[in-house]
Parts: C-alpha cells; sequence; structure tokens
C-alpha cells in the first residue's frame, strides 16, 4: 500500500499583531508571538530534509531540522535545549534576526512556497523556556585562566558565555550603566523588550560570568593594562556606536540627533516615560529620520509613540531600501510617510539654534554603484523646503575608536575597524576581535558568530599557553 502523498501548506501561518492603530501608540511588543498549536502546526510544514540546507545560513550553527521536529512531537524542552547547544541567545534571535536573509533564505520548502518560520519557531521554544525557568548549563571547575570581554552586546554575551561553559574565569567590561550594548541601547522596546535583554544576560551571569558596568576600557583601563594584570586573554567586542553625518549646513543645530541618540535616551534611558525617567526627549510635531535601514525605521517608529508625525526620508526608492521588509510593512501599517528619492542638502533653524525646517532636494535613479544598488542622481531644480522640529541621522555607524587609540599595536584598517581573522586573532598576540568593531554595522546573529569563533580560538591559544 502507498503511502499518502503529504499536503504542502504553502504560507506561513500569520505572527499575530498588536493592530497597528494600537500599537503605534504604545511600546509593548509588537509580535505576540505563536501559541501552542500555531508552533506545532508551523513546525509540521518542515519537510526534514536531508541536506538540511536551513543550517548553511545559520551563522552559529543551530541543528534547525532536530530542534523544529521536536516541536512537531511537542518536546518544548526538547527544543530549547537544542537550540541552546549553539545559541546561548535565544529569546533574543528569535526575535530580532533577519531570518529571510539566513536560515529562510536556504529552506527547501521555500523553493516554491514561503519557508518555515524558524524564526517564530526559535522564539517559541524560547518563550516557553522562559515562562517556565531556565535551566542553567552545569559549568566545569574553573581551569584557573581568566578572560576579559570588553563590550557586552550580543558578540561579547556569546563569548563570554562559551568560554564559562569551558571553565574559564570570564569578566564582561561594560562602558555604559547596564549591560546588553545594542540590544539595550539600540532596539527599541517594542521590537526587543528590555525584560528578555535582562533575563538572557542574568542567565549567563549565572554560569559564573563577572560583568563589570560603568568600565571604559581605553579610559579605566587599556587592553595592555588588563593582560598585565592578570588577564590571559581579552576579547574586544564593541561593536560599532560611532554615528555618520552628512556634513551639510546646519547639522549642529539643537533637535538634529544622531540615531545612537535618539535610541539610546528612548531605549535605555526610558525617555518615552518621562517624568518617571529624568531624560526628556523633545520631538515635537514633525520628525524627520534619515535613512532606509532597520535603524532608520526604529527611529522612525519611536518617533511615532512619541506623538510625532513621522517621515523616513531615503535617497533611493523602496526597492533598494535595506531594511528588513517586516520592518518597513510595520512602519508603513503604523503611519510613517516614506519620502522616497529624496534627500536633504541643508538644515535651518530659528534664533534659539533649534531647527525648524530642512531643503531637500529630489533625486532619479541611474546606474549600479559598487553596492550593486542603483545610484541616486540629483535632479537640478528640484529643491525644496519640508519644516521639521526634530531630525534624526540614522545613514551608518562606525567604530569608537577609544580601544584602538590605546593599544597602539593593534592593527586596524581605513575605517579604524580592527584587523582580525576569521576566528578573531588580531595583530596582538592574546588580544581578539570579532562583530561590528571588526566588519562594520551587520546583524545580531552575525555579532554572536563571531564571538563563538573567537571563543574557540581563545581556547585553543590559551590551550596551547
Amino acid at each position: 500500500m502507498s503511502t499518502p502523498k503529504r499536503k504542502i501548506i504553502p504560507n506561513k501561518h500569520p505572527m499575530p499583531h498588536q493592530e497597528a492603530g494600537i500599537r503605534n501608540k504604545n511600546f509593548d511588543e509588537v509580535a505576540l508571538g505563536y501559541t501552542e498549536e500555531t508552533a506545532v502546526a508551523e513546525a509540521e510544514r518542515c519537510l526534514q530534509c536531508k541536506n538540511n540546507a536551513c543550517m548553511e545560513g545559520c551563522p552559529v550553527n543551530v541543528d534547525i531540522p532536530a530542534f523544529i521536529k521536536k516541536i512537531t512531537e511537542r518536546d518544548f524542552e526538547g527544543a530549547i535545549n537544542t537550540i541552546k547547544e549553539k545559541n546561548s541567545l535565544p529569546a533574543i534571535c528569535g526575535r530580532v534576526c533577519p531570518q529571510e536573509s539566513q536560515c529562510e533564505k536556504f529552506c527547501t520548502l521555500g523553493k516554491k512556497n514561503e519557508p518555515v518560520a524558524i524564526g517564530r519557531l526559535e522564539r517559541y521554544a524560547a518563550d516557553w523556556e522562559l515562562a517556565r525557568g531556565v535551566k542553567i548549563p552545569q559549568v566545569p571547575e574553573s581551569n584557573g585562566k581568566r578572560v576579559a570581554i570588553v563590550g557586552s552586546g550580543p558578540s561579547g554575551l556569546t563569548a563570554a558565555s562559551s568560554l564559562a561553559a569551558l571553565g574559564y574565569q570570564v569578566a564582561i567590561l561594560e562602558a555604559l550603566h547596564i549591560p546588553g550594548g545594542v540590544l539595550v541601547y539600540g532596539i527599541p522596546e517594542f521590537r526587543l523588550p528590555k525584560a528578555i535583554v535582562a533575563e538572557e544576560i542574568e542567565n549567563i551571569s549565572k554560569m559564573g560570568v563577572e560583568i563589570k558596568c560603568n568600565h571604559v576600557v581605553g579610559k579605566l583601563s587599556s587592553v595592555d593594562e588588563l593582560l598585565e594584570n592578570g588577564y590571559d586573554a581579552v576579547y574586544i567586542g564593541t561593536g560599532a556606536g560611532l554615528p555618520s553625518f552628512m556634513n551639510i549646513p546646519g547639522e549642529n543645530l539643537n533637535g538634529v540627533y544622531s540615531a545612537n541618540e535618539f535610541l539610546t535616551r528612548n531605549n535605555l534611558m526610558k525617555a518615552y516615560r518621562f517624568p518617571e525617567y529624568l531624560t526628556p526627549i523633545r520631538v515635537g510635531e514633525r520628525v524627520a529620520v534619515i535613512g532606509g535601514g532597520n535603524v532608520a525605521m526604529d527611529g522612525a517608529r519611536t518617533a511615532l509613540r512619541l506623538g510625532a508625525e513621522s517621515h523616513i526620508i531615503y535617497r533611493r526608492s523602496m526597492e533598494e531600501m535595506p531594511a528588513r521588509a517586516e520592518e518597513i510593512e510595520h512602519a508603513r501599517e503604523e503611519g510613517v510617510v516614506f519620502n522616497l528619492l529624496t534627500s536633504p542638502i541643508e538644515f535651518k533653524g530659528n534664533e534659539e539654534g533649534r531647527v525648524t525646517s530642512m531643503i531637500c532636494q529630489r533625486f532619479e535613479l541611474g546606474e549600479p554603484d559598487e553596492s550593486g544598488r542603483r545610484k541616486p542622481v540629483a535632479i537640478e531644480g528640484s529643491e525644496f523646503e519640508m519644516p521639521v522640529d526634530t531630525v534624526v541621522m540614522s545613514i551608518g555607524q562606525g567604530p569608537n575608536p577609544l580601544v584602538q587609540q590605546t593599544t597602539p599595536d593593534l592593527e586596524t584598517n581605513k575605517w579604524g575597524n580592527i584587523v582580525a581573522d576569521e576566528d578573531g586573532r588580531t595583530s596582538k598576540p592574546g588580544v581578539f576581535a570579532g562583530g561590528d568593531i571588526v566588519t562594520g554595522a551587520a546583524t545580531v546573529i552575525l555579532a554572536m558568530g563571531a564571538g563563538k569563533k573567537a571563543a574557540a580560538a581563545i581556547h585553543e591559544y590559551l590551550s596551547n599557553d
């Protein structure tokens, strides 16, 4: 008797969300997560193909088919344990990783249909465990060797947990007053609740990792001093937090923020809860966010929730916009206005020195540039004035130079990024680096992958010491 042909469900099971007209007025999480039944039904879409193509796109090599199979069996504890064999921050990755350009991009089912919703299933498994209490992995007895991690973002946290699991005494040195790096200062509450980040970090702390906040490496101590004062190796994961500007007239006016400052005030310092938290931020009636990446979407959606009319100003078309399609869709649903093929050329202000308007120019698309995207070409005589109360510059970020400047024998490239091989080894013995400080601004999961590789390289280095 022949086996009946399996029925393929072509589309992902939709993720429940807050309604757009409600969520654009609060900072609660937008995506509400799968129910158990929906998670199982989505997991059953997985073909369990033998070549495990989806794993090609996972920077931390999670055994994706294995954890999905366990969800189909309702073995949710087994599912999260499988994920955590490779990924120490699953509740975070399930929310903010661009799965559509990573694991889901390679999903066999996705060749003719929508791919399996791998990220949503990872989030479900992680949230299932968080609701029941996380089991902290058993760590071996200390091997007596110490490693300093500079920066507590996703790369540093991953390196720290990986090294703790190998028996190292690990200390994370964080410049800000709360650990988490970009996870707490850069990603809004409505995309990644800070309670989730805090719990994931607490679980790493329970593995024996020491976290020292308000410790600015390059000021309180240098990399050389860390090596001289008892640390056997140092991992630098300081990210890309130095904002870029356009260098046009009026950028120094009050009310013109970098996306870094705007989001840090709102995310980490909770300006949106003023006067409960004393970090006010004035947005006025109209906010213009310059840029088209994920950070720009975060800034525009935050401004909307603060009560402003929120505009994205982007010099290319929607097709060239680098932000995730999901983030663009959410922004449009919530009411963000997209001003495409447009860029500011000057900001104007009042007698008090506050921005009041910007002179913009319209563009058309020419031939592709080195990035592969069609190059914007200014249209002569197309200038117009747009009133604004606040401007958020979100056109990219570079490496903060402090660690590099205080470590003179550490090789950097022309942009100031630390030069390291694929396993994080730098030009300085005992010093490793990874994530955005090496690659430039990238994704959370790529930074985690770099931290994981560097931890293995540090272990090899110290094992041969």
